[in-house]
């Protein structure tokens, strides 16, 4: 898939002007500062240096790696989110991360932070980024083409203040990301289909600056452009789309197997007595009996399911495909190692090595697009985990009493890790320490208390 700027080819990472290489940085090119004789010397260092430039044949819009897999069977981002295992954890993952309440905090001295609600980013990425979408809505869709592409793309509405107004999905197999040749830039071309497209464009791409988009890659070999899980796993989910369609064929034949028609003489006309049986005991009439006259014997060939270790293969890649994802398999339904007592363990593992990384990726990258340089000095946007974290009702409650008897947390920072509305009076204010046995009530107060 060729990296391409809207209307001719880009190339980018080395540049050859006047028999001198240049080797392009994100930001400005660099000369090399060395002159080379020759033509074909150019082009042998060229192709060496071909692996620098921004290509990934697995995100822009017209993929390499999607295929064919070696099951046989086509493997693309919609075909294998029909499958029930990918369907799962792209749903979980999701709506995990959608569900997570996404604020901008203002930093305060030391390592306090206050909600910045008063910026005019908060609501946008709290509420409503768009007339057309919630946050919930948009950050699920973030996470899917993340999950399914490897990359998500939002475009970036600004007003004429250059502050951002609104925040819209972009499709990932629609963009192409390349880098200019003469200043370096990196430019993102959405291109469009042919009802989207005006008269007057030539081509229906849109280019947009790197102001204008949101872009949040995934794991990536350049760190620019991420990979698609679903490319570099075809294979397995092929595997498991392979199994499924067996299994549906089938139970299509009413679990009847396929086989061989033998007859002790020769057959004059094998083709019409094929014709004429498949007419009879297929489809429909599967179920029908069948005489058999004039020696004529029925042998099935196909291996049996539980031969083929039908329920074995589909369960494995139920499990592989929750590996790729690295989601727990009892968040998809497989309870097989599930127990009460590592239940919650798995959950407290989803939240920090599977939910977490992907966390840090888009708060790092909201952050380098939508605040400016002085204004990332001052506010941070952070998801809050605090839920997904908190253990049962009897364990939180045995952690407050510890912070309580301790003298760190009052009833008032109790009451609002648990949602609850602060306390009347001063009584919620107040600090339990024990000494000497026994407690003594210590009336200290905080400012934010007042």
């Amino acid at each position: 898939m060729a990296v391409r700027k809207a209307g001719k080819e880009a190339s980018h990472g080395i540049k050859q002007t006047a028999f001198r290489i240049y080797f392009y940085k994100p930001s400005c090119p660099t000369a090399l500062g060395f002159s080379v004789a020759g033509g074909i010397f150019i082009g042998f260092l060229s192709n060496i240096f071909k692996r620098d430039k921004l290509r990934n044949a697995l995100s822009t819009s017209r993929p390499f790696f999607f295929g064919r897999a070696s099951s046989g069977v086509s493997v693309n981002e919609r075909s294998a989110l029909a499958t029930a295992g990918v369907y799962a954890c792209v749903r979980v993952l999701s709506e995990a991360v959608a569900a997570l309440p996404l604020q901008l905090y203002e930093k305060q001295g030391g390592s306090g932070f206050k909600i910045a609600d008063s910026h005019p980013l908060y609501d946008l990425l709290h509420s409503v980024p768009n007339p057309e979408m919630t946050s919930f809505i948009l950050r699920e869709t973030m996470m899917s083409h993340i999950l399914l592409w490897g990359n998500a793309y939002i475009q970036i509405i600004r007003d004429g203040a250059g502050r951002v107004k609104y925040l819209y999905p972009l499709l990932p197999n629609k963009m192409d990301v390349w880098r200019d040749e003469e200043s370096g830039e990196i430019y993102y071309t959405y291109w469009k289909n042919k009802d989207e497209a005006k008269p007057n464009e030539k081509d229906g791409g849109v280019t947009l600056t790197r102001e204008d988009v949101l872009h949040i890659p995934g794991l990536s070999y350049d760190g620019l452009v991420g990979y698609s899980p679903i490319a570099l796993a075809k294979n397995s989910i092929g595997m498991s789309i392979a199994a499924e369609d067996y299994g549906a064929t089938f139970f299509a034949n009413g679990a009847n197997p396929s086989g061989v028609l033998e007859h002790p003489g020769t057959l004059t006309t094998p083709d019409t007595v094929r014709e004429v049986w498949e007419s009879l005991f297929s489809g429909k009439g599967r179920n029908k009996i069948a005489v058999l006259e004039d020696g004529l014997k029925f042998s099935p060939v196909t291996i049996p399911p539980e031969q083929a270790q039908f329920l074995e293969t589909r369960k494995f890649q139920l499990n592989e495909i929750a590996r790729i994802f690295r989601v727990p398999p009892h968040m998809i339904g497989d309870l097989e190692k599930s127990t009460f007592s590592n239940i919650e363990q798995q959950s407290l593992e989803f939240v920090k090595f599977s939910l977490e990384p992907w966390i840090c990726r888009i708060e790092q990258s909201m952050e380098m697009t939508l605040l400016t340089h002085q204004e990332r000095r001052r506010y941070a946007v952070k998801f809050n985990l605090d839920g997904l974290l908190r253990g049962d009702y009897i364990t939180r409650m045995n952690g407050y009493a510890v912070g309580r008897q301790n003298g760190w947390l009052s009833a008032n920072d109790i009451r609002q890790l648990e949602r609850l509305n602060p306390g009347r009076g001063r009584w919620g204010q107040i600090f339990s320490q024990r000494k000497y046995g026994g407690f003594k009530n210590r009336r200290i107060f905080y400012e934010r208390h007042k």
